[in-house]
Order: structure tokens, then sequence, then C-alpha cells
């Protein structure tokens, strides 16, 4: 649901209840709402009963209409249709990336199961199955005209014979597929994060190869459908030189160059309409299969070397075997294939004295050896499907093009700047060397030397420090030269980028040697024939990565739940039942994450689980969960928190309940163990327990709260990195009685951050971060809230800022959800406001915010 529709969804059913209480009101029935509470009817019990969180009351066909034009064009644009500029899908593109990135362009194959999984792991995260068969399909020379990626194994066969598993076989990049990847890390394309905005992506790729018109794409998506055929290499570079030469060339000059499509099984093409069908974008050709005769001593025989594009030969000759059954085919005695190494040769053996032409029209007429391609050049201009004309698609490619070597010249053109100034630096430091060795004998330090260098021979920083890392075996002659020779290279390469940037015919002319070069290079015959007419003859598992909530109670069950297992309330309402608990159990922590993340539970003594996020056993909203220890190797311990992380890097950042500190570099757990790993040497008298445990990187500041509501800030790399025998050091100076709740790490960007505090009896308040001075750690910090009988003490502390949402489970089970922004931001001596109406004898279990799996904040407006 997009951020618009839940806010609409949202005014619906405030204005509902609002209705409703005006209702009640004029009946002269009592009502406990005051505008936070919601008072349900009997009908509506009823629903709740099952499950169903609010009535929206809305024209069905209006919901239907906006649900299925969401589908629709997530169906376009990222699965169906190809790309203009490169010809590929979204699942193409990341595969061809993701064996880029695997370095399967040169050296050995490796297991495409290795492949699919780093595919849909980083990039596509959808069935293993469906991205196995793109992969398969690039492999395949039957389907594509020139194939992208060069398998090893069984990779299927023109009778539809499937594929090896994934486990057999192995791939690596073709040489051809290069050349669509070529200048991708010079800046040319643009990136965007991955589903789960941990890795980065081309949109498009830089696309040398003119790939959607020499290998076609075919997909239906809703509404609309694309068949492009494939097309000769060598006429494709060709018309695209011929349009550079001259931009108001009309179709029929292009097809004096592309004589119409060729497929990867050859075949005869009847060139009948194509004029309109490259003019409109849309059309069909006869596709034949070739077929010649053979004559032996007594008989003679029609042989089919070449079936039609996308023909099943295997089905072709079983449609042959029926119709000779059938008594349709009475001169056919007998029917062989003798296809091997991927040649195809089907044999019909004729009776004697019959003439074979009849029999070869009437295997036209009656199978699959003469069939229709129905083309529909439809592809994504930009992002928006666009029904493309053959000049408009070669246009396309034009203006990609030059934007690729535009931005690929700027980008050779500022690292060749940058090289030149270093040079020239280094060559200033060869001609005064003694000079420079002398500056630097009498520098004291690095820094100094530095500073030295620059204020005497007039270099920029970057040169000293260059000449700074020079050796002595570059201070020869020989050296001396080849940075002279360098500085003359770069000079003469400045120079021609930028007259290159300077002149747009210069960048035509580098287009146009290129598709030279990739004519030289890939260029061949065409393979399917083309006649003018012919006589009339009648006749993808989505699995959808899910981003989930998962809790934790403090008897030591966790359970799964959707995102969407809660809706939002007004501050001070009652909330709904968040789990069905025991009378003494209460939800200790809730964090959401994606289910391809892994959960790290740290325990109270100080030990470290894990678990991947998908094992957790999925569970509806009333369900209590399963007990951790049925999950984990857990015996006389207990889970204190739950990060979930998706790469192992930065620090752990754990607290104590005395106020002990410890910091820990994750990359130590990045293999995981069943039994878990011991992370901190806590008194063997059980007098502390572990907290809270976070993630921080370097230079990030902490906050540790304690139960009587005194806070102290200070930096965790006044904390070093210590092993896991250790028991770490004082984060805080606590009172008689005092003991840590909670701890924060201050996010970097802190203009919008502040600290939200709830209490034992449901009172909160937020204050900004910068209230809370920068300290020492070891110090007693200072007031974070106002304690009292009214509030009871401190149970939890979390950072949050105007756009989040937070979550407030009790003691007894309840939980409502809220914006932060209904909470006002007050000093840190004030007590707070009442953040949850507690019934008689419940207290406050936990806070948690709610974050999207990636980490960016959900958005609810």
């Amino acid at each position: 649901m997009t951020p618009k529709k839940h806010k609409e969804d949202e005014e619906d059913f405030e204005e509902e209840m609002e209705e409703s209480e005006e209702e009640n009101e004029s009946e002269g029935k009592d009502s406990e709402s005051n505008g936070d509470v919601e008072t349900l009817s009997k009908e509506e019990v009823n629903l709740k009963d099952l499950g169903v969180d609010r009535v929206i009351n809305t024209e069905i066909s209006t919901e239907m209409q906006k649900a299925y034009i969401d589908y629709a064009m997530s169906v376009i644009v990222s699965r169906a249709l190809p790309a203009v500029e490169d010809g590929l899908k979204p699942v193409h593109r990341r595969i061809l990336y993701a064996m880029d990135e695997m370095g399967l362009g040169k050296g050995p194959t490796k297991k495409c199961a290795r492949i699919v999984g780093d595919t849909m792991g980083k990039y596509h995260p959808h069935g293993d199955a469906s991205i196995y068969d793109a992969l398969v399909r690039m492999a395949q020379d039957f389907s594509l005209r020139y194939p992208l990626i060069k398998g090893q194994g069984n990779f299927g066969s023109m009778d539809a014979d499937a594929a090896a598993s994934m486990r057999y076989t192995e791939a690596k990049l073709d040489k051809i597929s290069l050349e669509l990847l070529e200048d991708l890390d010079k800046e040319t394309v643009n990136f965007v994060g991955n589903f789960d905005n941990s890795l980065k992506e081309p949109l498009v790729l830089p696309g040398k190869l003119p790939n959607l018109l020499i290998n076609g794409s075919s997909g239906i998506a809703v509404g609309m459908a694309t068949n492009i055929p494939p097309h000769n290499l060598t006429e494709v570079c060709d018309a695209i030189i011929k349009l550079i030469d001259s931009p108001n060339a009309d179709i029929k000059e292009l097809l004096e160059i592309i004589k119409g499509p060729d497929f990867p099984t050859g075949g005869v093409m009847v060139a009948d309409n194509l004029l309109e069908m490259y003019t409109t974008g849309r059309g069909a050709v006869t596709v034949r299969g070739s077929v010649k005769t053979e004559s032996g001593k007594t008989k003679e025989a029609v042989i089919i070397e070449e079936v039609p594009y996308q023909v099943n030969k295997a089905e072709l000759v079983k449609q042959i075997a029926e119709l000779a059954r059938d008594k349709k085919l009475t001169d056919v005695s007998d029917i062989r294939d003798e296809s091997a190494k991927g040649k195809v040769r089907v044999v019909i053996e004729l009776r004697k004295g019959v003439d074979p032409k009849f029999t070869i029209n009437r295997l036209y007429k009656s199978t699959n050896l003469q069939t229709r391609f129905n083309a529909a050049f439809v592809a994504l201009d930009n992002g928006v499907p666009k029904t493309l004309g053959l000049k408009q698609i070669l246009q396309a490619y034009i203006l990609h093009r030059r934007k690729i070597i535009r931005k690929r010249s700027e980008f050779d053109l500022r690292k060749a700047e940058a090289r030149l100034h270093i040079v020239e630096g280094l060559l200033i430091a060869q001609r005064q060397i003694d000079k420079i060795i002398e500056t630097i004998k009498k520098s004291k330090a690095t820094l100094e030397a530095s500073e030295n260098l620059q204020s005497k021979f007039g270099l920029s920083k970057k040169q000293a420090e260059a000449i700074l890392e020079i050796t002595l075996k570059q201070l020869t002659t020989l050296e001396r030269e080849k940075l002279e020779k360098e500085e003359k290279d770069l000079k003469e390469t400045i120079k021609e980028l930028k007259i290159i940037l300077g002149d747009e015919k210069e960048i035509l002319k580098i287009i146009k040697k290129e598709l030279n070069e990739l004519k030289k290079n890939y260029g061949d015959e065409r393979r399917t024939k083309v006649i003018k007419a012919v006589k009339e003859i009648e006749e993808k598992d989505l699995v959808l990565k899910q981003d989930v909530v998962i809790t934790i109670t403090e008897k030591g069950y966790i359970k799964r739940m959707p995102f969407k297992a809660y809706h939002e309330q007004r501050r001070g309402g009652k909330g709904v039942i968040g789990t069905d608990l025991s009378t003494d159990d209460f939800v200790k922590q809730l964090l959401t994450c994606s289910t391809h993340d892994y959960l790290l539970l740290f325990t109270k003594r100080g030990r470290l689980m894990w678990l991947k996020a998908h094992k957790v056993p999925e569970t509806q909203r009333y369900g209590k969960g399963q007990a951790i220890v049925n999950l984990l190797n857990i015996k006389d311990d207990e889970i204190s928190n739950v990060i979930a992380v998706k790469d192992f890097k930065d620090y752990m950042f754990m607290v104590t309940k005395l106020g002990m500190v410890k910091k820990i570099s994750l990359s130590m757990f990045a293999k995981p163990r069943n039994v878990g790993v011991r992370i901190i040497n806590l008194p063997s008298d059980n007098s502390d327990s572990v907290v809270d445990v976070r993630r921080v990187s370097d230079k990030q500041e902490v906050m540790l709260m304690s139960a009587d509501g005194q806070a102290i800030r200070f930096n965790s790399d006044e904390v070093r990195n210590m092993g896991r025998a250790s028991y770490g050091v004082a984060g805080i100076k606590l009172d008689k009685g005092d003991y840590v709740v909670s701890m924060e790490v201050v996010p970097l960007e802190k203009t919008k951050t502040t600290i939200l505090t709830i209490t034992d009896k449901g009172y909160g308040k937020r204050s900004e971060v910068e209230d809370y001075r920068l300290t020492g750690r070891a110090g007693k910090g200072v007031i974070n809230i106002k304690v009292s009988d009214k509030t009871g003490k401190v149970v939890r502390t979390i950072d949050v800022d105007e756009k989040d949402t937070i979550v407030v489970t009790t003691k007894k089970g309840m939980a409502i959800r809220t914006k932060v922004k209904n909470i006002r931001v007050m000093g840190r001596a004030a007590q707070g406001v009442r953040i949850i109406n507690l019934k008689p004898g419940d207290h406050v279990g936990d806070i948690a915010k709610l974050v999207e799996a990636d980490g960016e904040q959900e958005t609810l407006d």
C-alpha cells in the first residue's frame, strides 16, 4: 500500500468513527470515546474476532481499479518489458551484472546455482527457477541470435528438453556480452538501490551492443505485450551508421540495409509486409522451415534442415507422425529424427514414385513447419512503455550511446587531469630532488613535511602526499623519463578528450568506429533467407521479499508476523491485543526486519546466538509464538535483546545493568555457530547482566539511560575494540539502587533526532539529542526525565524523529501504535505526557519504532 493510499484509508476510517460517535450521542447512548478510543458495533466486533482491523467504506470497483493499475505498472516496468537502451529486462540485466561482479567475464565457468544464488540474494528477490530459466535462455544458441552467456553442460534443446539442474551446469559471460557491460565502472549509467537498499545495481547497461534488435525480446505484461524478432548484427550496425550519416533517412532506405528479421534457427521468411511492421512497430511475418529433397535408388525423402523460430522440433515430428497415422499424409512411409550436435535433420521418407512437392505443401499447411511471427516492438524508453518503429529504436540507441560516450569521456578526463596533476608534482620533485629531500629531513612529522613542501615548492596537498610516497627506486633517471613520457601522453589524452566533449560530431565518429569494431568482431552472414512472397496456404515465483515484525516476550517466546499487523491510533488510546500471553508474560522486544536478515540474539549472561529471520515461526497476531529454547541451544539463560543485520561490518556496542560498556568487531561473528559464542565475561556471581547491544560505526556517539532518569552521552571511540573474553569498562556512574535500562546510538545525522523516554506507568516525552551535552564516559551524566511515583521508573528510551511510528506494549499483552509527531518535544527535566492508558495492575513492557527492512523509516502519511 502506498503512503498516499494509507493516508486516505486512515482519513476514511476517522470520518466513519466520528459519524458513529455522532449517531450514538443522538440516540442517547453512553460513549466513553474521547476521540482516541474505538466504539465498535456488534458487526465490527465480530470482524475484530475474525482478525479484521478496520472497515473501510469505499467503492470496491474503485479500489480494484487502483490496485490493478498498480499491479499492471509493476509488471510492465519491472518484469515483462525490455529497455530500449540495452534490450534487457530486469532479470536478464541483473544476471549479467551479478556475473560481471563475480568476475565471470574471463577465466573458468562457475556453477549456475552460485550465479542464481548471487542474483537472487543481491538483486532479484524472486524464485530461483525463474532466474535460472532466464539464464538458460541467454545461453541457448537456438533462442538468442547472439547468446550472451557461454554455458557448459546441458542447457536444453530445440525439442524443449529442460536444462539440467542448476547444480550440474556451469556458465560464464560470453565475449559479446562484455560489450553490453563495457564502461560500467566509469559512471556512465545511473545506479539505484537493490531490493533491500544494501547494494547498488544499474538502471540500464552502457549497451555498446544494439541488443534489443539483434537478440529481440518477448514478454507479456498487463494490457500490452512485446515480441521483437532478432536481427543480423552486421545489418543493424550498417543501418545505425546510415542513420548517423543521414539523420533524415526514411524506413525504405533503412530496409535496403536491414532485410528483415534474422532468426537463430534460420528458415525462410516472407517479406510481404515489412514496411508496415517496421514503420508502425506492429506486424507479422511468415516463417517457414528449410527443406530439401533427396533421391535414393528406390524412393525419395523430404529432409527438414531448419525449423521456424521457437518451434518445438519434437512436437513438429509428432505432428507429422500423427498426420501420417491419420492418413492425411498418405505418401509418408517413415519418419526419423537424425538431428545431432546442433544440426537439424528430420528425414521423411516417401513412397515410391510420389511427387515430393505435394508432401511439402501439405507439411506447410498442416504443421508448424510454417508459422506466423507476430511482432510487437514494445519497449521501455526512459522507463515509459512505447511502441517503437525501426527508426525510433535506432535513434534511441544513438542517443543512449551519445550519453554514454560523453559521460565516459568526462570520467576519463577527470581521471587524466588528476593523474597529470600528480605527475607534474613528481616531476618537480625529480628536478629538485636534493632540496626536496633536505626539506623532508628537516621536518619533524609527515604532516609538517607535507606543509613545508607545499609552501616551499608551490605544490598542492595531493602532490605533496604523492612525493612523500615516492620510493628510492623512483629517483632514477629511467623513472624520470617514464614520468616525462606519461606527462606527454596525459596531455595528449586530455587534449583529445576535450575535443570529443567539445564537438558532438566527434562523439558520433566514435559511435561509428565502435559499430565497425562490433561488425568485425561478431558480424556474420544471415541465417534466415528472405523471399518476397509465397503461395497462400490455408491453415514467471515470486517470491517477494517480506518485511516482518519479530516479537520476543519476557518468558522467551518468539514469533514472526506480517509488517501490517498493527493499525495506528492516536496518543492516549487503549490499544489492541498484540499477542495472547500468559498472566505475567509481556512483549519485551519488537523489531522489523527482512526475512533474509540474520537475527543476532544476545542473552543476559553474555552469549550470542544466530538465527535466520525466516526460520522464526510465523504466527497470527493472537498467537504467542514458539519458545526460543526450541529454536536455539539455550539452557539456563534469557534473551536480553535482538538485532537484525544484513552484513557483518562495524562494531557491536553493549552495556550491562551495572553500567559497564564494551565494543567488539562485528566481523568476528560473520560465521554462525549452532551453539553460539560468549561475547562478554560477566561476573560469576550473576550480579550483572547484558541490558542492550547495538551496532555502531566509527566516531558514533552512544547514550546510556538509567531507571532513575539519568543519561550520559559520549563517543563510542572512547571504548577500544576488545576481544570476546573481556568484561569491558565503566560507561556510567550509577547511584545506589539505580541501573541501566537502555542504550541509544546517536544517528550521524542529528538534526531531527529526539530521544523518546517511556516510564513504567505510561508516561513519556521527547527531548532533543543536543540537550544532552557530550561528556566523557564513566560520568554521572545529566537528568533525562523527572521520575516520580506518578510516572514510575524509566522502562526504555528510543531515538526517534517526526516521521517515525512507535509501538508501546504492556506486560498484559496490550499494544498501541502511534506517530511520534503526536508526542511533543519537552525539556529534559519534564515528566512527560500520558502515552498509553493502562488498565489497573498493568505496566508498560516495551517500546519500539517500526522501521522498514532496509533501514528506512516506514512512511504512513
